[in-house]
């Protein structure tokens, strides 16, 4: 079959009426994510992965057509966050979500000027082309991409799990070395329960429940949702909620015009950073923003009101949140935090994202690709007329917010684990969680090598059992691929610790 073909037969599977609602309450609950400010699509992501599992239970779906409903539903809370994530930044100076941070510096002051709906509309058609050009990219990179894979053997795929690995650590958080002990600190946790090679239990401390390991489900709501509630809990901020006001929603034609080029160069520019492991949204709006602003005829209208400062990074981060899909679903490398627990929930349905996925799993695949192309279209029809409702959102009290999605990750986590361990451990990396967002420990690196720890430990077991014991064959040019993963793996951290003592050798010269 030709991919025009897998297409209409993804086409095929997303428009059955269940997958259509699955799709449409991806994109409302993300775009209402992405409106409620802290929350963010990680947390969103890892809060629903449990509920989507009773739905798709309950209305008698089979291993594989559950694993499809779930993930289109999932991926809309993804994409669906960077469109709402712009709302607060635009009406309220407040970002939705990290990505979304460059958006408030001209979006707010839009805002300000009265032209809230020309901001939001904006950012709304720019996400909806960042979506669809990279979806094209998409499907043409799938199964070059796949076949490639298919090639490697066990040296690869752990050369390559360690550059994805170094990659999330070289890029998350401020510290390089906090980064570095979360990744330690996952693959740690990834050695609880039987031993893969051997069959042997190991750490789990006399809990025959922790046999088959530490639940990826419970981890991701723990240190996503529920910390998210206790820090709003700690840090409550009971001032006053000022919502810019709406006048005029549809942008002029000359922003139209004035937005064109921003938006055609953010789709290309994000989804190529999007792909990069680790890169994710945030760089790609904030790349934006700066290449719009050294190309600009007029750059001190940027942070004043620019509507190229809107369309750019907006178009860019939904463009980044596509390219992420193409290391996930062809290599089973997830670039980003969210990526990361979208795997985790395909791995729950024993669906393994990687070269194989597209020949073993083609309904999940194309699914997925042909319900995001529906799902852009329900985002942009949902965010564009009734923009002033999530817009109302906003101002929803944390005395009823906070409750309900702490009842969500409790009762979720025991409905899937059935255990009264998971319960312990999910209020345990609440607390935990807690305290390494206060002092800057990034909890993304140690959510992926989580996933990645028992692929990595496999594919370690057999590539040394192949080479008798010999550490060198990573390295070795027999084993080119592996040999450039290895390389890029280890420039990826050694070259920002350079710079960084370099930084610091020219500012003591200075000093002296």
């Amino acid at each position: 079959m030709s991919t025009l073909d897998y297409l209409m037969q993804g086409f095929s599977v997303s428009f059955l009426w269940y997958n259509l609602l699955f799709a449409f309450m991806g994109c409302l609950l993300g775009t209402v994510v992405g409106v409620l400010p802290g929350i963010g699509p990680m947390s969103g992501v890892a809060l629903l992965i449990p509920i989507t599992a009773s739905i798709t239970s309950s209305i008698g779906l089979s291993n594989e057509q559950a694993a499809t409903s779930s993930i289109i539903l999932l991926s809309g809370v993804y994409y669906g966050a960077m469109y709402g994530g712009s709302t607060t930044s635009i009406l309220l100076n407040t970002p939705g979500e990290s990505s979304s941070v460059v958006t408030a510096l001209d979006g707010y002051q839009m805002a300000k000027q009265g032209r809230a709906g020309s901001a939001l509309s904006i950012a709304a058609i720019g996400s909806f082309i960042g979506g669809i050009v990279t979806l094209v990219a998409l499907i043409l990179m799938a199964e070059p991409l796949s076949e490639m894979a298919i090639k490697f053997t066990s040296v690869e795929y752990f050369s390559l799990m360690i550059l994805g690995l170094c990659a999330v650590s070289g890029l998350a958080g401020k510290s390089m070395t906090k980064a570095l002990i979360m990744t330690t600190l996952g693959l740690l946790i990834a050695t609880i329960g039987h031993d893969g090679l051997s069959g042997q239990e190991r750490f789990i401390f006399g809990f025959d429940s922790l046999s088959d390991g530490v639940a990826f489900l419970t981890l991701a709501v723990g240190f996503f949702a529920v910390v998210e509630v206790f820090k709003t809990i700690l840090e409550a901020d009971t001032k006053d909620i000022q919502i810019a006001k709406i006048t005029r929603l549809y942008p002029s034609m000359d922003e139209m015009k004035e937005s064109a080029g921003p938006i055609a160069r953010g789709s290309i520019l994000g989804f190529f950073i999007g792909i990069l492991p680790g890169a994710g949204a945030i760089l790609a709006s904030f790349f934006s923003y700066i290449m719009e602003k050294k190309l600009s005829k007029t750059p001190e209208k940027f942070g004043h009101g620019a509507i190229a400062g809107v369309a750019g990074p907006e178009t860019a981060n939904n463009a980044a949140s596509g390219g992420a899909m193409v290391p996930l679903l062809t290599l089973g490398i997830p670039s980003s935090g969210t990526a990361a627990i979208l795997m985790g929930a395909l791995i729950m349905y024993n669906v393994q994202p990687g070269p194989l996925l597209f020949s073993e799993h083609p309904t999940v695949a194309w699914g997925l690709i042909a319900s995001m192309f529906i799902g852009n279209v329900m985002l942009l029809v949902l965010n564009l007329p009734l923009v002033r409702v999530f817009a109302k959102v906003i101002s929803t009290p944390a005395r009823y917010l906070l409750p309900l999605i702490l009842a969500i990750s409790v009762f979720g986590v025991l409905s899937t684990q059935n255990t009264m361990i998971d319960l312990w451990i999910l209020v345990i990396c609440g607390i935990l969680g807690l305290w390494l967002n206060k002092h800057d420990y990034p909890v993304a690196p140690m959510v992926l090598s989580v996933i990645l720890g028992p692929m990595m430990e496999a594919n370690l077991g057999r590539a040394l059992s192949k080479s008798e014991g010999d550490w060198s064959v990573f390295f070795s040019p027999s084993h080119p691929v592996s040999l450039a993963f290895m390389t890029f793996a280890i420039l990826w951290i050694s070259i920002p610790l350079l710079l960084k003592m370099r930084g610091k050798e020219v500012l003591v010269n200075e000093e002296g």
